[in-house]
């Protein structure tokens, strides 16, 4: 059977609208979807956020003691810690010198031997007069939860001051609490930092796949044998239980 050219035509047309028609609709579909998306991820950050913004602190005064404060890694410029890394491992110096911490957990990236997050880090705090037997090393805080994880099940710490810069704080806190560590937070920003508008942005995503990292209970990949917060410090390099 051989068709018209103005059946042909037709067709063509009818084929086009149809396409358009599936477009339009999948379009619909996928902006639902973002819509949902948004919405979801802006809830849970506000619900994150107004649930812990009364746990973080801003100066020392009428700032409650801990055993221990944890400090979350931040990068590393070659041997010397990047300026977010610098004002965390500052603030937790100052909170130990000021006894509101007696004990301090650096937490940080040690993946591999050309970036050694945690050897800057314990250096630096032993240069600024830090006591090496009140420092406790965890060699696999990849990211915020599993540093908040192992602190709860190698370390078994059950109260902590952590310590970073005001944009991250909310997030740590509440992995802190639903983790079972009751945890208040100290900030430790310090003038302009580089990419700050952005690293706020970006936490609204990591807020989001923290809330269902604590729902479904995520083990980090790195777990280990526990390691006694009261008993003795594993600051040697050697020592990475």
């Amino acid at each position: 059977m051989i068709l018209s050219d103005n059946k042909i035509s037709y067709l063509r047309i009818l084929n086009l609208n149809l396409t358009k028609h599936k477009l339009k609709k999948y379009f619909k579909i996928f902006l639902y979807l973002a819509i949902l998306g948004i919405v979801a991820i802006v809830s849970v950050n506000y619900y994150v956020k107004s649930s812990t913004k009364k746990n973080i602190y801003y100066s020392l005064k009428r700032f409650p003691k801990n055993d221990v404060g944890i400090i979350f890694g931040a990068g590393i410029n070659g041997d010397q810690p990047s300026k977010y890394l610098k004002d965390r491992l500052d603030a937790g110096i100052l909170l130990w010198k000021a006894k509101r911490i007696n004990k301090i957990l650096l937490s940080g990236d040690n993946g591999r031997e050309e970036y050694d997050e945690l050897t800057v880090m314990k250096n630096y705090c032993f240069n600024h007069g830090v006591d090496t037997t009140k420092i406790f090393i965890d060699y696999a805080g990849f990211d915020t939860y599993s540093t908040m994880y192992r602190a709860k099940h190698i370390f078994k710490i059950k109260k902590a001051t952590l310590i970073s810069q005001e944009y991250h704080l909310n997030r740590a806190i509440y992995i802190g609490n639903k983790l079972g560590i009751k945890s208040v937070g100290y900030s430790a920003n310090k003038g302009e930092y580089l990419g700050y508008k952005y690293v706020c942005f970006r936490e609204y995503g990591s807020v989001f796949k923290s809330f269902f990292d604590v729902l479904r209970n995520r083990q980090p990949r790195f777990l280990g044998r526990e390691i006694n917060i009261n008993g003795e410090s594993n600051y040697s390099k050697e020592d990475k239980r």
